[in-house]
């Protein structure tokens, strides 16, 4: 789900790249990374079986320039082409701003086609989202094959509602940019109907740079067309800037801040009442229920001054509590849930040591608090069924 920090005039958005198995859904994003200047990208991660096929998921931040006077960070992702990695497929899609279908051209892959696009208005169906009212492109990809099929026989199959379509090669690279710069602006017009780009504010004559490129022009399209390797002036991406969707529903810790004093009525945790039961804190009261003891052990550490306690309950729920994203990696889990892993690396070194402080501690919550709202916006853990 696109968020958007005024303050910054950063607009993040997540885009995903759907279809079959083995149709060209992870060598385009590969392509992608290799066509992005370095300034401009984050690191891909990528998880495969042996058979090189997509296991669960793969990840590639990239930074567009300016939108509407806006920073644009698009969060690129795939999903795994195999029937029966659904339920990671719903997980990826959860929050989706656009999707690039990939359909395989080849004559025997129609009907696996036809399939995955079926799953794709079903499980966006699920989120409450109808597929004809949201931003979508098609590649018809290995169009460099003698046997493709022509592409107004694709379209029949699979593109009535006539949105934009591209005849890819994902190993050469051909096509799979324009394919991007297409999602990329029907997701900003999107964004824009829904009044959730903030408008242009106004801008104060400024010294123009020597080297530096022209404003203007084909805005969107220019900017994405810049995003690859070129000679030339190229500018820094800002410093400390996150690739990852920022989460606002949790105000978090600021070294800068009064550091929080149990005893004061400001804590986050309210202290014993007088009948000896304490009652629930912020913590506690977001966790799933098979979290709820951790959340509580960490309160109770943090109310009774137990700091390094704190932290390392909290590691142990956020252990926890990723790993209802499934299996894998704890930075995989972490990028299915949108949360910042530069948060949970913190988390870790804290944990490590032997001491804690007050602000330490309430930075730990934080986290936590952070993967419960996760998990609680992606239906996890599911109900036990009976």
């Amino acid at each position: 789900m696109s968020s958007v920090n005024l303050v910054a005039r950063e607009v993040a958005v997540k885009i995903v790249f759907y279809g079959p198995g083995l149709s060209g859904k992870t060598t385009s994003l590969r392509k992608v990374y290799e066509t992005v200047r370095p300034a401009h990208r984050g690191e891909m991660m990528s998880i495969a079986t042996e058979g090189d096929r997509t296991l669960f998921f793969d990840f590639l931040p990239v930074k567009v320039e300016r939108v509407n006077d806006c920073t644009v960070r698009l969060a690129l992702y795939t999903v795994p082409g195999q029937v029966f990695y659904n339920a990671t497929r719903k997980l990826v899609l959860q929050g989706a701003d656009g999707v690039v279908f990939v359909a395989d051209s080849q004559p025997e892959m129609v009907d696996a086609n036809r399939e995955s696009l079926a799953n794709l208005e079903e499980n966006l169906l699920e989120q409450g989202v109808r597929l004809e009212r949201f931003p979508l492109v098609f590649q018809w990809n290995k169009r460099d094959l003698a046997k493709a099929l022509p592409v107004p026989d694709l379209r029949a199959a699979l593109n009535p509602r006539n949105v934009p379509d591209f005849e890819t090669e994902a190993l050469s690279g051909r096509g799979v940019l324009d394919a991007l710069k297409a999602i990329t602006r029907l997701v900003i017009q999107d964004l824009r109907i829904k009044r959730i780009v903030p408008p242009t504010r106004p801008m104060t004559p400024a010294v123009p740079t020597i080297g530096a490129p022209k404003s203007g022009g084909s805005g969107l399209e220019a900017q994405l067309s810049n995003l690859a390797n070129r000679t030339g002036p190229v500018s820094a991406p800002p410093a400390g800037g996150s690739t990852a969707a920022p989460v606002p529903a949790v105000p978090r810790p600021s070294r800068s801040m009064p550091a929080i004093v149990p005893q004061q009525p400001a804590s986050p945790i309210a202290p014993p009442s007088l009948t000896g039961q304490r009652p629930l804190g912020p913590t506690s009261a977001l966790a799933p229920s098979d979290l709820f003891d951790h959340a509580r052990a960490a309160e109770g550490a943090f109310a009774s001054g137990d700091y390094a306690t704190c932290i390392q309950a909290c590691l142990d729920a956020a252990r926890r509590g990723l790993a209802f994203a499934g299996e894998g990696p704890v930075g995989a889990q972490a990028h299915l849930l949108h949360v910042d892993g530069g948060d949970l690396l913190k988390l870790q070194t804290l944990a490590a040591r032997s001491s804690g402080r007050v602000d330490d501690a309430a930075f730990a919550l934080y986290v936590v608090m952070q993967i419960f709202t996760r998990l609680h916006a992606a239906g996890l853990p599911a109900p036990a069924t009976e």
